[in-house]
Order: C-alpha cells, then structure tokens, then sequence
C-alpha cells in the first residue's frame, strides 16, 4: 500500500490536520452474526503527577513527522508529546485508544488554543487545561468496538469420558466461557467518518468478529491470534476462528501486510508470520478448502511483503555460504504513538550524561519499533548490555537494543514452516493445476535453502541448541532463549540430534532442568532484569511450542524412559557445557517464600505423595505411565505444569466454580489484592510463584488473557495429561520460618471443595 506523504506547510506551531482516513479505507462493514451485548467501553480518567493548577513541563524536542502515520492528533507531533510529556495516564496507549468527540480540525483548534500559536506558545498552560481539554475532547478508548455474545456450546472435550476429573473438567468449562468476554466486533454506529463533520481515531474497522487477547489489547493482535485460533478450535468455535482469518485477508488486500494489531500506530510493522499456521489449522479441523480460493493469493502477498521489506543476504562465517534470512526491521524515527513516554524517555532522558543527536535518537525509535515487531518487546536477546540498570529501570538496557542486526531463529523457522504448509495447502486445492503445482514446487525449493541456512547459521553443533544470530558479532549469540525450540517444532531437526538419542535428551535438557528447580513454567530467559520477555516471566506460546518441539521429535530418538535424578545427577549436568550461557550457580534460585519444593534437584515430594514412579515425575508433573519415554514424560509434565501455573494464580485471584470450588477467604484474597475479583487469566506467569502473574515491561501485568485461554484449551484435550489436580504453596508465607530450609513439599496443604460437591477432599490450590 502506498503511504500517504504530508505535504508541506508554513507554520511553525499550527501543523496542517491531516485525517487518518487518508491513510487506510474503512472497510466495508458486513452485518454481524452474532448478537450484541451492552457496550462496555472504559474511559480512564487522567491522574497527572502534577497539581492541576501547576504548569505543565516544557515538551522538549520533538522527532520528525512520519510519512506512514500523518495524523496531528494521533501521531508524533506536538499534541500527542504534550498529553505524554505531561503523563496525563500511567499507559501511553490509552489515549491513543481514545477517539475524539469533534472533526480533527476542531480538537486542534481547542489545543492550540490552550498551548498558543506561532514562535510565542502559552508558557503557563496548567495539568488543569490539559485535564479538562482531553475530558472535553475525546471519549472513552475501546469505543468503536462492541462485545459479542456468544451461542452457548458445549464442545466435546468438555465430557468425563475426555476429562474424568470433576474439579479440571469443571475448569475447562470456566475457561471455556472466557471466550464470550474477549469476542468483539466493530460497531458501525460508533465510527469515526472523518472530515468537516465525523470524529478521528486510529481504530482499523474490521468486518468480522474476533477475539481480543484482553486488558489494554482491545483490538485484534497479530500472533496473539495463532494460540487465540488453536483454543477456538478445540472449544469448536470454527465460525469466529473463519472470520478472524477472514479480517487478516481483508488486511492482506487492502494494507499488503498484516499490522501488529488493529490500529493505525501499528501500520509500519508487523508481527511473527503466523497467518499461515492459522489457515491450516482451520482447515485441518474442519475441512473448509473452500477458503484457500481466497487465502492462498493473499498468502503471496505476505510472503511478498516479507522478502521486500525484511529479508537481507548474510555471509555464513561458518561455511561462507551466502544466505536470504529475514529480520525484523521496521522503519521508524519516532516514538510508538502507544508507547510514546517510554520511547521519548529513552532517547531524550535527563540522566544520559551525552545527550544523544538525532541521528541516534532515529536509531533508537527504529530499535524500539523493530522490538516490538519481533512480538518479545523487549528481552535481553535483542540487546548489547541486558544488565544495564536496574530491574525497576530498564531504559539504560534498552538504549544498546540491537533488533535490526540480530537474525531471530524463530522468525526464520516461521517463514520456513508457512512456505512447507503453503505448497501443501497449493496441493489441495480444489482443481489444483499444474500451476498450483509449480508455485507448491517454488515454495518447497525455497523452504530447502531456508532450511539450511537455519542449520547453518543458528545450529550450534557443540552447545546442541540453536541461538539467533549476531550480525554484530557476526557469530551466533549465547542467550539461550524458548526460541531455540521454535526449529524442532516447525520440523528441522539436527543430524547430531537424529543421530543421537542422548543427544536429543541434551538438547532438551533445559526443559527438564526448569520442570526440576523451578515451581512454574519455562522462563523468557534465565537472566532476571526486570524486562517483561525474560526471566522469571513465563509465557504461554513458550510452553506451546516447547511441547509441539517434543511431540515432533522421531519414535527412534525417544525410546528410552526419563532417568531418574538423584543426588549425584543434578538436572544441570544434563545439559551441554556453555548451552544455557550460565554456570550452575549463575541461574535464578526459586525462592524459598514461593514454595522451595524445587530449590534442588531431587523430587522426592513427588513419590512421598505417590505422584510419579521412582523420582521421575515432579510436583504438578501429572501422573506417569508404564513404558513412558522420556519425551512424552517432559510433555506430560510441562503440560500439566502449565494448567497448574494458569489455574493456580486464576484460583488465588478469585476463582471458584459454583457447586465445586469455593472461593478462597478474604485474609488469603488480600495477599494477592484480589478481594472482589473473579479469578483473573494472566497474560504471563511466573518460574517461581504459581499463585501470581509475571511483571516487568513497560506496562502492567494484562488479564483476559486470548493465548493463555487458547494453550490451555489446546492442552485438556489429552486425557492422561491432566490426571493430577495441581499443587500451590501458600499465599500466606507466615506459617514458615527462615530459619531453616524448607524442604519439598512444605506447606502444600488440603482443599476444601464446595461442601456437598461430589469432588473429594485432595490436595488442590488452597491457602489457609
């Protein structure tokens, strides 16, 4: 799509309005399907740090206009500075959410008529005018977007024949339902039209129906909608998984490239390429060929997009080979509309000692932007000096972001899986000609040569793990991140893996290393510095594609069972030498006051408790079973690691489910501030404290949540998965003493089930 350039003008204060809507055509609105809920749109109000009679700061200098985002209002310029400089909210994002009630022309008016024009601005503008300018102006963010109800259902997971246990099938059914709280749909009565008479926005109307991932997200998310997509389908949702697939079309034909999400600040970036795994999941699970008549075309014009505007030619060190990779590197000399504050911060801060040129601030906008397109915004895998600041301040971290001349292992693994899945999808066409089968024959020859430059470029033989790589460096990093797996899920494995099954257990040593010392799942990183894609955090896609890794490796590397650990085998030694980039005392310990049933490496709670076989199963592992190997054991118990993480800080927030589970007491509520709250399903969780959610970033923890909902719902449906009800530490860390280490299992206590349910008394999450 051709970007719309601003034209020039003469005054130096009052900048030409230029509407949104020049930018993209409002799609054309079909009529919905579903039935309508009462609308409910948040309206935050302004919390100033400031009295409201005190003057507002100077704005500072201000970054050039962008060609692919003219909007005065919405947009890098002076209004959007001034309601960020000011910090009106804690979140960027939510003024930018908000449209405005008046014309682009007016609401400009008004602010300049409270700030000044021309060389001489008002200098004594207060919090108060710009508090009352923006309350006057602008409405509620979300407005244009209106919830969905949903036709009841009940899929068949949801059955005792699939999930005999009461309380985790009771759950499933919560879970289940959470999908009616996120469907959305543009609401056409609430649009803005732009122009003399209509308000301004950034929302992308879309449509179709589709699921917002939850919290300050209120629009549809790009990857977020791959695991959103997987869940739909097993709660057999395949109506709202074919319009979300449908919106991505519309976007493909009308923009060229699949934004990070559903507003207008996200147009000069995308997002990890998972359209393609979304259509063929659909279609897997129903059957409907009928879409790819539409879909294929349009899978070519993201591929398009991708070879055009992010794949660059690399020289191997290693065997000097000559490689086409992509990266993620977005064109950018701004900061984020949506993360305005902390950008600007970073690039004009009051604590660089050198002030930064333009040049350099440009740099960093575009580091930023390319962070965020990456999906992990932001992790110490795209950054020089992760141990920089602090783990309350991150800026100084973020200043060395080094995104554009890293080639992420993940990102190539995607594109090289979405050539394999489209050629396939080519194939079964309906009346596939030899023209289809060219184009499937194009794809594959392309999959190949990506295919060995992933091997090539990311594989390190030595380590038995693949790592990014540094163009820096011109070496593949040593963080060693949940990316490394994203190969074996999309089916490249290693020789010296096929090779080897002692090989193949090494190079998923870390799985079994976090499963041993950790209480939650597998962290974003083993470095704890306060960003939000590293540790302690937890992901749900991470844990996804951790299992999908292991399910794909071959039955000839997977015959032996899982070794029990014992005091002279800690998991560490498991692992190859300089593959998780830390010696043994280098990584995070649980920490005793989280539950330190894990703080070693001997299992013993899990027999104690007659929950595994011998040591080889851990706390909230599930059960083992006879002739298990040693893959389908690391599923198994990451699987039910996982329900345990989402189900227990869902539980410690809130959670019941009537004639089953009561709600937790207000004495424990309160340890986790959820007196009044319902359960909440975190965005992230935490390798330490199942009873709580991650943190870190530069926003608050977000509940909802679309991709937590969408893992779990895609890990029920294995019955022997879930044959153990999960275990929490308590919320209430007085009943321990530190005086003395706590051993395995200390304070892992009863529950008590709704009285005169028909689940048995069993260890559950509980907390008195």
């Amino acid at each position: 799509m051709a970007l719309l350039q601003l034209p020039s003008h003469q005054h130096s204060r009052r900048p030409l309005a230029v509407s949104f809507h020049l930018v993209v055509p409002i799609l054309r609105l079909l009529p919905f399907t579903t039935t309508t809920t009462a609308t409910t749109v948040q309206t935050s109000v302004p919390s100033p740090s400031s009295p409201l009679n005190a003057r507002i700061p100077n704005i500072g200098p201000q970054a050039p206009k962008q060609a692919w985002c003219p909007s005065e209002i919405f947009c890098n310029g002076e209004l959007l500075q001034t309601i960020n400089i000011a910090q009106l909210y804690s979140d960027s994002k939510t003024f930018v959410d908000k449209p405005t009630r008046l014309p682009s022309n007016r609401t400009l008016d008004d602010f300049y008529g409270i700030v000044g024009v021309g060389p001489s601005p008002n200098p004594n503008v207060t919090y108060g005018e710009l508090v009352n300018f923006v309350d006057a102006d602008f409405q509620g963010e979300g407005l244009e977007l209106i919830p969905l109800s949903q036709q009841n259902t009940t899929p068949s997971f949801l059955s005792p024949l699939r999930i005999p246990d009461p309380l985790v099938l009771g759950w499933s059914g919560v879970v289940h339902s959470y999908w009616g709280a996120l469907v959305r749909g543009t609401d056409p009565s609430k649009l803005c039209t732009g122009g003399a008479a209509g308000c301004e926005s950034t929302l992308i109307p879309l449509n179709h129906t589709f699921v917002v991932p939850g919290g300050r997200f209120r629009e549809q998310y790009y990857w977020d909608s791959y695991w959103i997509v997987e869940g739909l389908l097993q709660s057999e949702h395949y109506s709202i998984v074919n319009s979300t697939l449908q919106n991505f079309m519309d976007e493909l034909e009308m923009i060229g490239f699949i934004p990070n999400g559903g507003r207008k600040y996200y147009l000069n970036r995308s997002q990890p390429p998972m359209f393609m795994k979304m259509l063929w999941a659909y279609v897997n699970a129903t059957g409907d060929v009928w879409i790819l008549n539409r879909a294929i075309p349009l899978a070519e014009v993201e591929l398009a997009w991708w070879e055009k505007n992010r794949t660059i030619s690399v020289r191997s060190p290693y065997t000097r080979k000559t490689w086409d990779v992509a990266r993620y590197a977005v064109v950018n000399s701004a900061p984020r509309p949506e993360g305005f504050l902390q950008d600007y911060l970073a690039a004009n801060g009051p604590d660089l000692v050198v002030p930064y040129n333009e040049s350099q601030k440009a740099d960093l906008y575009a580091e930023l932007a390319s962070g965020a397109e990456s999906g992990h915004d932001y992790s110490s895998r795209w950054i020089q000096q992760p141990l920089l600041g602090n783990t309350t301040n991150t800026t100084p971290a973020l200043r060395t972001l080094n995104v554009r001349k890293t080639i992420p292992v993940d990102l190539n693994s995607a594109l090289y899986k979405y050539r394999l899945l489209l050629a396939d999808l080519y194939d079964l066409r309906k009346n596939a000609g030899a023209a289809d089968h060219q184009r499937a024959c194009h794809h594959r020859h392309i999959a190949s040569n990506l295919k060995q430059a992933i091997l090539d470029l990311f594989w390190d033989p030595k380590k038995l793990a693949f790592y990014d790589f540094n163009m820096t460096s011109n070496a593949r990093g040593t963080v060693f991140t949940p990316a490394a797996f994203w190969p074996f899920w999309n089916g490249i494995i290693p020789k010296e893996v096929l090779e080897s099954e002692d090989k193949a257990k090494e190079a998923f040593g870390s799985v079994r290393l976090v499963l041993s010392r950790y209480n939650g799942t597998f962290p974003a990183s083993f470095l704890v510095n306060g960003l939000q894609w590293d540790a302690p955090n937890a992901w749900p896609p991470h844990q996804f594609i951790i299992f999908e890794a292991l399910k794909s490796l071959p039955k000839s590397i997977t015959s032996k069972p899982l070794t029990p650990l014992s005091a002279n085998v800690s998991s560490f030694s498991l692992i190859p030498k300089g593959q998780l980039g830390f010696t043994e005392s280098e990584l995070p310990l649980q920490p005793l006051d989280r539950g330190g049933y894990a703080s070693g490496d001997i299992n013993e709670v899990a027999v104690a408790r007659g929950g595994g076989t011998n040591g080889t199963t851990v706390v909230n592992g599930g059960n083992a079973t006879t002739k298990e190997d040693w893959a389908s054991a690391l599923s198994r118990e990451l699987a039910n690691r996982y329900i345990s993480s989402v189900f227990c800080s869902w539980y410690s927030t809130g959670g019941s489910i009537p004639g089953l589970l009561d709600q937790l007491p207000p004495q424990e509520l309160n340890a986790t501030n959820s007196i009044g709250s319902m359960g909440h399903m975190f965005e992230k969780t935490s390798m330490f404290d199942i009873d709580v959610a991650g943190g870190g970033g530069e926003y608050t923890v977000q509940v909802g949540f679309g991709w937590t909902n969408g893992v779990g719902m895609s890990r029920f449906t294995p019955v022997r998965l879930i044959a153990q009800y999960p275990l929490t530490p308590p919320l209430l860390a007085s009943a321990f003493t530190s005086a003395r280490p706590r051993s395995s299992g200390d304070g892992w206590v009863r529950a008590r089930p709704q009285s005169g349910s028909n689940v048995e008394e069993r260890e559950v999450c509980n907390c008195n």
